[in-house]
């Protein structure tokens, strides 16, 4: 049977998929918490995941991220686990590390991996992550916008900034190696 969606990815990109995931797992309960929403590490892991792996592959990672938290191993922020976490009012934030992926490869795929327009295109996916989970924390705590971007977004901005500057320069550098050694293979 034909694939609709395109070439099968190969032993060594799974292999980096999901080492990624298992990263994520290790630096996802390292947290800073400075209100509702702690300052995680899990979204640098899923920035540099879609460096190295693209948009289908780097989601692909984060599920797996997801699933792994939601079933109870404790690799959200400050140790948290289970589906009570991914489906509390901070959870909009967790599920939408898949937008950041997604949004974050495909710029990266679209670019060619040019490091200033991949970051751009991560920041994007940041910004998109920030949208799903400040309406997923307004529907669920009942508050207004203001509060929400006031406690939720604002006090991360430069934070995930710098996140999305690491992301770029160790995934760009990274993936020239990678794909160097033949291990990435990218359109």
């Amino acid at each position: 049977m034909k694939r609709l969606t395109g070439k099968q990815p190969s032993a060594a990109q799974l292999t980096i998929a999901a080492l990624m995931a298992a990263v994520m797992c290790v630096l996802g309960p390292v947290s800073v918490p400075i209100g509702p929403i702690p300052i995680a590490m899990a979204n640098l892991v899923v920035g540099l995941a879609a460096w190295l792996l693209g948009a289908r592959l780097a989601a692909a990672s984060v599920a797996v991220y997801l699933l792994l938290g939601a079933v109870g191993m404790p690799v959200f922020a400050g140790y948290g686990a289970g589906a009570a976490v991914l489906f509390g009012p901070t959870g909009g934030y967790l599920i939408g590390y898949l937008a950041m992926a997604l949004v974050g490869g495909w710029a990266v795929e679209r670019t060619g991996g040019r490091p200033v327009l991949s970051g751009l295109g991560l920041a994007a996916g940041v910004a998109v992550s920030y949208a799903f989970g400040t309406a997923w924390f307004i529907v669920q705590m009942g508050c207004t916008l203001p509060y929400a971007l006031g406690v939720c977004v604002v006090p991360f901005i430069p934070f995930d900034l710098a996140k999305v500057a690491l992301a770029s320069a160790a995934g760009s550098l990274l993936r020239r190696r990678l794909a160097d050694a033949g291990l990435l293979h990218h359109n």
